[in-house]
């Protein structure tokens, strides 16, 4: 697999084995073995090895603990601080969603407001800001049945939809590439697709929207392996079955704009954009059941 497609995980991986490891030393330093260290604090032995192999990110009672049993507790705040720039990088979903969907679509909302130019790669399905309210309670229903989340889905597709204001703003520009892959999946039913391919026709046409497609017939030169969003030059979030990758270093930012740039050099825009999306509606339609059948 090439570097773009695992240089944010293996940041945050290594990140969370350098912190594993500094939990170790204390540990050591202490002359306290896994097992001594997993009673004192009333963890099963496991969680130790788990904590200090990086397989497992401490919360940060965790931390408070082992610093508190290792006589460690001059480290406490810097090792606080090393955990929540970790967990700023890698959050799991089952933790930024705990409260619903709808906290995170706020979250998203204040990015928004403070970001001038939006640039957002999607290989699989319609990027947030561009779907219907039907399409996005589709994408909402998947989340909360897979992952087991709170039902806020009324409010999340509100949230969504209230979002989408600001393609109106003359201040912000967006620039979406999408593979003709996401046009097709049948992620939705089909009426609600076509609902949804009638609304990318029209979101092309706004002055500061400029919409790629990349048709099936497209040779790359940059696998379409994830979709990705950057935020003018500060972030790049990217969305795993998992967790949500928030991107800030100056590398990785350089590396997705790269990578950005190449994909959406061979998209389509325009009215060629527009003849894939009403070719792929077209079929779509045609398979189709009729009305009454």
């Amino acid at each position: 697999m090439p570097p773009n497609s695992t240089s944010g995980a293996s940041n945050v991986h290594e990140a969370r084995n350098a912190l594993g490891k500094r939990l170790r030393e204390l540990r050591t330093s202490a002359a306290l073995s896994g097992r001594q260290l997993a009673e004192s604090l009333s963890w099963p032995p496991s969680k130790v090895s788990k904590l200090e192999n990086g397989r497992q990110t401490p919360t940060d009672d965790d931390i408070r603990g082992w610093t508190g049993a290792t006589g460690g507790e001059a480290e406490t705040e810097a090792l606080l601080a090393t955990l929540h720039t970790l967990e700023v990088q890698h959050a799991e979903w089952q933790r930024i969603l705990r409260m619903g969907l709808k906290p995170r679509q706020q979250e998203l909302i204040e990015w928004d407001e403070r970001t001038r130019l939006f640039r957002a790669f999607e290989a699989t399905v319609i990027p947030g800001l561009l779907q219907t309210a039907e399409y996005a309670r589709a994408r909402f229903a998947e989340a909360i049945r897979r992952l087991k989340l709170p039902n806020d889905i009324n409010e999340a597709v509100a949230s969504r939809v209230r979002r989408q204001e600001i393609l109106y703003r003359p201040d912000k520009r967006f620039h979406f590439v999408l593979t003709e892959a996401a046009l097709r999946f049948r992620l939705c039913p089909p009426d609600v697709m076509l609902g949804q391919l009638d609304r990318l026709i029209s979101f092309s046409q706004l002055p500061n929207v400029r919409l790629g497609i990349i048709g099936f017939a497209t040779q790359y030169d940059t696998s379409p392996w994830h979709g990705f969003w950057i935020y003018d030059t500060e972030r790049v979030l990217i969305e795993t079955f998992s967790a949500a990758l928030d991107l800030r270093q100056p590398q990785e930012l350089e590396l997705y704009a790269g990578a950005f740039d190449e994909l959406a050099a061979v998209a389509s825009y325009g009215r060629s954009a527009r003849t894939i999306i009403n070719q792929v509606a077209e079929d779509l339609a045609s398979d189709a059941p009729e009305d009454g059948s």
